[in-house]
């Protein structure tokens, strides 16, 4: 156990940063990045199936699926950052100790989304669909079957973090590689029924989002316990400790809310677009499926940029943790400048893999083009955010995405859309992602900073 962990040491305190970064990031953006290839596949087959109520339905679904991978990862981020904490302390007894402590806060964190899929599914859609109609229906069987069978998510994701905080991260990409493959395969089966199967249309959709989720989280468990030597998993260390929770939570709570934020913005702005039109509804919901694809590659670089810092700063490795934001900034605003330019250039090209209709093209190609410059800043944000929630000031990261997305976005937003202008209301997204730039800059100082003391402060050149 000591010589192993004293691999574990080597590798992240002391081998070279760029490449400690990418062997820990790359396969995490690989995983990510087919996780928003079969978000895109999923709604590509539901386009095809029926394209004006099944899109909608499942745009009407993004914020409840948002503010459950956020109380998923959130709850996780506790975990991740106090474990490779632990690690770096040598402290396996408090480690092992963080690690069934994780699975107990998710876990729980399901029996939240039971209780919200029986009793409140009804109630939410018809804030956006009325009580009616196709629309209705496809976005309560939907919403419905995610939540109640959303044990696999939370069980899934307390997996991946486990192997990402002690170094694992190719086990990890295995992990959510394999929900998403089962996922995009069982897709076109369930949806139209293929091979035998009954055509279930949105819930066959639903349904195999589900099945590859708790595939992925029995692919977790067994992996953790086979072949993660750093932690042992103990049913003892499963049993709540009132010290450790809090511990965690502290991190992982603003983790939470931060990205929670995100569901009250989509659900704002799906009420503000839909009184417009569906095909303005439809346009958001797609544009969301085709950010992640572009956002998921640096959320996956968050990932690798957090245990790397807890680590050396747990470790007292200054300038390991300096340079390693530095490389996190430059990384993320690389990739996020691809992603403008395929914005710009084939904004029309990527409607179309949703079967867009001649008015979505028209709408959605003067969004996409508005909405990506936005991408630049973003990078340094999310980056920013990662330091943050790993030298322990979560809650700026929580300040930062509250104001980019409530305080300005969803008000910019609602004021342009007084004009009866759909054009104007895109221009609320380049503004709010300028005001969290700005203040994403000044956390990030602050937080290194109150960390190493102001001589420690600047990024290097």
């Amino acid at each position: 156990m000591d010589s192993e962990n004293q691999i574990k040491e080597n590798k992240m305190g002391t081998m070279h940063l760029p490449s400690l970064l990418f062997s820990i990031s790359i396969p995490i953006i690989i995983s990510m990045l087919v996780q928003a290839l079969y978000n895109i596949v999923d709604s590509i087959y539901v386009a095809q199936f029926n394209n004006i109520e099944g899109t909608g339905a499942l745009t009407i679904a993004f914020p409840v699926q948002n503010l459950m991978i956020a109380l998923a990862v959130g709850l996780a981020v506790g975990t991740n950052a106090l474990l490779s904490r632990s690690l770096g302390q040598k402290n396996f007894d408090k480690a092992n100790l963080i690690a069934g402590q994780g699975f107990f806060l998710n876990f729980c964190g399901y029996l939240v989304f039971l209780v919200l899929g029986v009793f409140a599914t009804k109630a939410y859609v018809a804030t956006q669909a009325g009580a009616e109609g196709l629309l209705f229906e496809y976005s309560v069987d939907y919403i419905s079957i995610i939540c109640i069978c959303s044990v696999g998510v939370f069980i899934q994701v307390v997996c991946e973090r486990l192997l990402q905080a002690t170094g694992k991260s190719m086990l990890s990409m295995l992990v959510q590689g394999s929900g998403a493959i089962i996922n995009i395969i069982l897709d076109p089966i369930m949806i139209f029924g293929w091979l035998g199967c009954p055509q279930m249309g949105v819930a066959g959709a639903a349904i195999a989002t589900v099945i590859g989720q708790c595939v992925a989280a029995a692919i977790g468990i067994f992996l953790n316990v086979k072949f993660n030597k750093d932690i042992r998993l103990r049913l003892k260390n499963f049993i709540p400790q009132k010290d450790v929770l809090i511990e965690m939570l502290a991190i992982g709570i603003p983790s939470v809310l931060m990205q929670a934020v995100g569901s009250i913005m989509t659900f704002c702005m799906n009420i503000i677009l839909i009184s417009f039109s569906n095909e303005a509804l439809n346009v958001f919901g797609v544009y969301f499926k085709l950010q992640s694809f572009v956002f998921m590659p640096v959320f996956g670089l968050n990932n690798g940029i957090i245990p790397i810092i807890s680590y050396n700063y747990g470790a007292g490795y200054k300038d390991r943790v300096r340079h390693t934001v530095r490389l996190g900034i430059i990384t993320a605003t690389s990739y996020m400048l691809f992603g403008l330019l395929v914005f710009q250039i084939f904004p029309e090209v990527l409607l179309g893999f949703f079967n867009a209709s001649e008015n979505m093209l028209k709408i959605g190609d003067v969004a996409l083009r508005i909405i990506s410059p936005s991408f630049l800043l973003a990078g340094v944000a999310v980056i920013s955010s990662a330091v943050c929630q790993a030298l322990g000031k979560s809650v700026y990261s929580l300040v930062v995405s509250v104001a980019r997305q409530l305080v300005v976005l969803i008000p910019a937003a609602f004021l342009l859309s007084l004009a009866g202008n759909l054009t104007l209301v895109w221009l609320a997204f380049p503004i709010a992602e300028l005001v969290s730039f700005v203040l994403s800059i000044f956390f990030l100082i602050r937080s290194i900073e109150k960390a190493f003391g102001k001589r420690h402060h600047h990024l290097p050149a």
